[in-house]
């Protein structure tokens, strides 16, 4: 039923909503004279509207972070639900990134937190978002979940980084917003040079888990490690040769090729080297491939191949 709140058909959302106000008003009272759904059992509100139901949903929720009707469902659904609020006006907006911002400081909501589409959302928001108030506390909430678990990596790859520049450049009157704007900035750089390493990068040719993470697409990490690649008789690039050849990951193949032609981007003898290793035979067949993003980057390490180095680099990616 949450999901049908958000459909694009106004009916489907109108009436959806109106079926969990009452869903959630049928609720039994529990002894201190609260119904489960959170609201006083005198209350006269009459919902009528969307925005009011989604008002009376939110507080429901809130109800839930601080005192779940559920002990196992109720924050997780608190959570879920508050990330697909983050789409609607902007009273009701702050007040659910409000939301997201409290349950930041709650170890066991930041689990759920990790799982939902919270962050992708909270992204967008502070991203469209003019206002002040949703900026900072969105803004807040990044700055405390930026050191738990794969936050940071997921910051760096949703483009955090270039919106903070952004937010940076603008002119606002909240010191503390300010200040953990330049908090932020200083932590996602920390996970980009970690993000960045060639260790990490090797780990994670070695177990053929290649994924679209910041080095791949960092000029300065190429830059950086482009020499390392000879290690171990060209070890890595060998790997990503046999990934072209024996994985099924679309994801993966695409990644693959997408380094083999930074590689030949990047290293003098780049395109001898791929050469030589009898890459293009792999790279060629998957120019067919029924996946586009693995047609799109075999053509591109194809077309580096042919131009080596020197035109290599006038290729978009």
């Amino acid at each position: 039923m949450f999901r049908l709140l958000w459909r694009g058909n106004w009916f489907i959302q109108e009436k959806s909503c109106k079926i969990l106000a009452l869903m959630v008003s049928a609720r039994p009272k529990n002894e201190d004279g609260i119904v489960a759904n959170g609201e006083a059992s005198n209350s006269k509100k009459q919902i009528t509207t969307v925005d009011d139901v989604l008002k009376g949903l939110v507080e429901w929720l809130c109800t839930q972070l601080e005192k779940p009707s559920h002990p196992s469902c109720g924050l997780p659904v608190a959570v879920n639900c508050l990330a697909t609020c983050c789409q609607q006006s902007i009273q009701l907006l702050y007040e659910t990134c409000l939301c997201v911002w409290l349950l930041s400081y709650h170890e066991p909501a930041i689990e759920y937190l990790a799982t939902s589409r919270s962050l992708p959302r909270l992204v967008d928001v502070v991203k469209n978002s003019t206002k002040e108030k949703v900026v900072r506390v969105v803004v807040l909430t990044f700055r405390n979940l930026l050191s738990k678990g794969s936050f940071g990596a997921q910051m760096v790859d949703l483009g955090l980084p270039q919106i903070v520049e952004s937010l940076k450049a603008q002119a606002w009157s909240v010191e503390d917003l300010l200040e953990a704007l330049g908090q932020l900035e200083e932590g996602l750089k920390d996970n980009i040079k970690k993000l960045s390493s060639f260790d990490k990068y090797k780990q994670e040719v070695l177990l053929g888990h290649l994924d679209w993470s910041p080095m791949h697409k960092d000029p300065l990490f190429w830059r950086d490690n482009i020499t390392s690649f000879g290690e171990n008789g060209l070890q890595i690039l060998r790997v990503l040769i046999t990934i072209l050849d024996t994985s099924n990951d679309p994801r993966a193949l695409a990644v693959a090729c997408f380094d083999l032609s930074q590689f030949i981007q990047h290293h003098p003898a780049g395109r001898i080297i791929v050469t030589d290793l009898k890459a293009k035979e792999q790279v060629m067949k998957l120019m067919n491939h029924e996946n586009a993003v693995v047609t799109k980057n075999a053509l591109l390490c194809i077309q580096r191949l042919f131009l080596g180095a020197k035109y290599a680099s006038f290729l978009p990616a």
